[in-house]
């Protein structure tokens, strides 16, 4: 049986870690991308406590914002294995803050980690794909796609983005067999909406501050309560081994109750629920 390869960005942590491990536990040959190849030991040690045989997990500098590390990736894949086949697009983080007070700058880093540099990325490889009329791309999006909640608007967006990008890409693609999924993910014990808290600009304007403090309260009581994130590379695994893989795939608690009752409830429901439990 043929190896399946696989690159992973965002692999140093989080669901990227999580991933890289499950993938070449299972036998894939996988590509684990980070910005900092420095930042690797923590995955290193994880895969030798689960006896992941040596070569298995093939580190590689990659930030998805910089194009010519993207030109570097593509071309060691196609030198070095000849193909890929699954593209797993994870990379990405989390700015909070309100809209009035985050600085036009800190929405453009925004975008070019969560979309642009999906979106290059995955333009890098489309072709590959394209001609071996066979290939996966998943890509790691939100709950915070499909509801933008107060404090966390350059996230939503550029989650929504995603979900715009992988609907257009998967039915561009899919008449050559090469399908785009996007996992939908609610809180999970990664921490990446606390962090993307604690890099929100101090609010000055006192009208907000009532807000930022539920806000951040309601973030730490979604940390205590959320799930474990193997249910997300359970999906993942899922994905890689199904001949035809779904569009949309929510996880997470309440994910699916939330999408539901936001496509069929009157919007002016759905905001007096959401505010009532920012309070």
């Amino acid at each position: 049986m043929k190896e399946s390869i696989v690159l992973v960005t965002g692999a140093n942590s989080g669901f990227g870690m999580g991933i890289t491990l499950e993938l070449a536990n299972k036998g894939y040959k996988v590509i684990a991308t980070m910005r900092s190849t420095e930042k690797q030991e923590q995955l290193r040690i994880e895969a030798n406590d689960r006896l992941i045989p040596k070569g298995r997990i093939d580190v590689q500098r990659l930030d998805v914002t910089n194009q010519d590390e993207i030109d570097t990736i593509y071309n060691y894949i196609l030198n070095t294995y000849g193909t890929l086949d699954i593209l797993i697009n994870n990379a990405g983080y989390t700015q909070g803050g309100v809209i009035e007070e985050i600085d036009g700058l800190q929405w453009e880093e925004q975008f070019k980690t969560n979309v642009f540099g999906v979106v290059s990325l995955t333009k890098s490889f489309i072709p590959v794909m394209r001609k071996n009329r066979s290939g996966k791309i998943i890509n790691l999006g939100s709950i915070s796609g499909r509801i933008g909640l107060p404090g966390l608007g350059p996230y939503a967006a550029s989650k929504f983005a995603l979900e715009g990008f992988s609907e257009s890409l998967r039915l561009e693609l899919q008449p050559f067999n090469v399908y785009t999924s996007l996992i939908e993910a609610g809180s999970f014990k990664t921490g990446i909406w606390k962090k993307g808290l604690e890099k929100a600009p101090l609010s000055r304007v006192p009208d907000y501050k009532d807000l930022m403090n539920s806000l951040n309260n309601h973030v730490k009581k979604m940390d205590k309560q959320a799930q474990n994130p193997q249910i997300v590379m359970d999906t993942v695994i899922k994905i890689c081994e199904t001949s035809r893989p779904h569009l949309r795939y929510p996880v997470g608690k309440g994910v699916k109750a939330i999408t539901f009752l936001k496509s069929f409830l009157p919007w002016a429901i759905v905001e007096r629920i959401v505010l009532r439990m920012m309070k």
